[in-house]
């Protein structure tokens, strides 16, 4: 007779001596990524130290620093230079601007990374702004300020996929359903892989009473996770979809009965 309390706890044992493996694997993973990016910061402090005039240096500094989340440090950083270069041309301040404009954003501080994008004027730099002030008013939920600096930046990037992507999605916010459509034929068109883009057009088709289903097999396909991030918002296409059928036969059923 097979003993199976010995069987289960065999079992267990296996599975937890696999997730301690897991755990060692992944502990010294972040330990190793951390090594690198200490020493990579260590020789970025040593560029400054022996070159404090060169402002690339600054920026390249807080930029490591927001990728290991030290938005604060970051941020000290970039003010410091923004005083040291005072006196230097706008297009240097400006790109220090910008780097201090995307720790804000990375800090999910919006309002300010508004504030100091809307104050560059630097032309090599101009669209880059308009592209993340679009994206702080989205992560704000103003969909329609930031339709106007997506619109802008898409003035000087007609086909740059994200920035197109970007207007279809503040177009699929607004509800402007086949505006939005436009914008992800052209986005997928330049990535006919991009499985938001193909989620999203999916959404649009289905609200259009046009074919779906390829959009969404794709988006599975190349973006498994936003897919199953998107079941909320296909369920809310669906409420919308039902509601207006709803009001339509409601409408129609009213105009006969005049």
């Amino acid at each position: 007779m097979i003993d199976m309390k010995k069987n289960n706890s065999d079992k267990i044992k296996e599975l937890q001596k696999k997730n301690q493996e897991n755990q060692r694997k992944y502990t010294k993973k972040r330990e190793d990524e951390e090594k690198k990016a200490n020493q990579l910061i260590h020789q970025m402090v040593s560029k400054i130290d022996a070159n404090p005039h060169d402002y690339h240096h600054y920026y390249d500094l807080a930029t490591l620093l927001v990728e290991g989340k030290d938005y604060e440090q970051a941020e000290e950083l970039l003010m410091k230079a923004l005083g040291i270069f005072d006196q230097s041309s706008e297009d240097i301040k400006d790109t220090l601007k910008f780097g201090l404009g995307n720790v804000y954003y990375a800090a999910q501080e919006y309002d300010k990374a508004i504030k100091i994008f809307r104050e560059i004027n630097d032309d090599k730099l101009q669209a880059e702004a308009y592209i993340m002030l679009a994206q702080s008013y989205m992560a704000k939920g103003d969909n329609k300020r930031a339709m106007v600096f997506a619109l802008s930046a898409q003035s000087t990037r007609q086909k740059d996929p994200a920035v197109n992507e970007m207007i279809g999605d503040n177009l699929l916010a607004l509800g402007n359903f086949s505006q939005a459509a436009e914008f992800y034929d052209l986005v997928l068109t330049a990535e006919p892989q991009n499985g938001r883009a193909n989620f999203n057009r999916g959404l649009v088709a289905m609200v259009a009473d046009e074919p779906f289903e390829s959009y969404f097999k794709k988006a599975n396909q190349y973006d498994p996770a936003y897919f199953n991030k998107g079941q909320k918002k296909l369920k809310d296409i669906e409420k919308f979809i039902q509601l207006n059928g709803t009001k339509k036969a409601h409408d129609q059923h009213g105009k006969k009965t005049k």
